[in-house]
């Protein structure tokens, strides 16, 4: 249930007849130990069924090579401090920072020029880095409700590097800054001060689909319910989750879920989905480079 001045009240809500359901996870990346470290770049690893987050913190000169990679991936640049380069088909491009980066399938390499953090997204076809992930453990089996994944159709004028600043000023009617790519889509949620309004919250659920939840900034509580069936022994009890910065909060469907930003400072969300989401696609001006990645047919 959206409060009336979150844009996705206009939404269509439809009605779950799931009965078998998977848990939530939780990646606090501040708390564990990289997977891969060296002496200018550490990446942690998360996934969900369709998606893999890698998040790396950078000196200048790291270098992120992804030999043979098998679709289109996402880098997101968070601080406008940072900068990296992208190298794919022979043609390098510049990228400052506060930006995001679609990279198409093939041989590339990510080196940085300016020190940071980088958050990188791949499909589960990258198996490698399914395997590398913290929680790989939890996909051993397909977890019910996601349709198989299928990606969405090509650019019209075919595949390059393409990035967008992410310096684009809210709109009203407008759910958040969001852009797709063929396998992804990213919504930069706007940084909000100091704790939210717990009169506001915005608990609501997806039929057939995971939600990604990446904290960046500051600290959120996750609250997740899952719907009661007549048999008890698919009760789950509810997750009232506190998870920090950088974390990753894998969002399972049916389950009802908000997040609530917790710290007086700046608490700064993103939501990642893969494939891209088809209502949010459907809304007129919510999708900020539609006109790059054409729409999936709806069914």
């Amino acid at each position: 249930m959206y409060d009336q001045s979150d844009p996705r009240s206009t939404l269509s809500s439809g009605g779950s007849t799931a009965t078998d359901f998977a848990a939530a996870e939780y990646l606090r990346f501040y708390a564990t130990e990289p997977r891969e470290k060296s002496e200018s770049m550490k990446v942690w690893y998360g996934r969900g069924q369709n998606f893999v987050v890698a998040y790396a913190e950078v000196l200048d000169g790291a270098k992120y090579v992804r030999p043979k990679q098998p679709d289109e991936y996402v880098i997101l640049i968070p601080d406008a401090a940072t900068s990296i380069e992208v190298t794919w088909a022979g043609k390098t491009s510049k990228v400052a920072g506060n930006s995001i980066v679609f990279v198409p399938a093939g041989d590339s390499v990510i080196r940085a020029t300016a020190p940071g953090r980088l958050v990188m997204m791949f499909t589960a076809a990258s198996e490698d880095l399914c395997e590398k992930s913290a929680n790989a453990k939890a996909y051993r089996s397909a977890h019910p409700n996601i349709p198989p994944f299928a990606p969405w159709p090509d650019p019209p004028e075919g595949f390059m590097v393409r990035q967008y600043s992410l310096d684009v000023p809210d709109q009203p009617g407008r759910f958040g800054r969001i852009w797709r790519c063929t396998t992804f889509m990213v919504n930069v949620l706007p940084t909000q001060h100091g704790p939210r309004d717990i009169t506001k919250l915005s608990p609501h659920f997806h039929d057939s689909f995971e939600q990604g939840s990446l904290a960046l900034e500051g600290s959120f509580t996750h609250h997740v319910r899952w719907p009661w069936t007549s048999n008890l022994n698919s009760w789950r009890a509810d997750d009232h989750e506190y998870c920090g910065a950088a974390s990753l909060a894998v969002i399972p469907p049916p389950a009802i879920h908000t997040s609530r930003g917790m710290s007086e400072g700046i608490n700064q969300l993103v939501d990642i989905f893969s494939p891209p989401r088809i209502d949010f696609s459907q809304k007129d001006g919510w999708v900020l480079n539609e006109n790059d990645y054409p729409m999936i047919v709806a069914p």
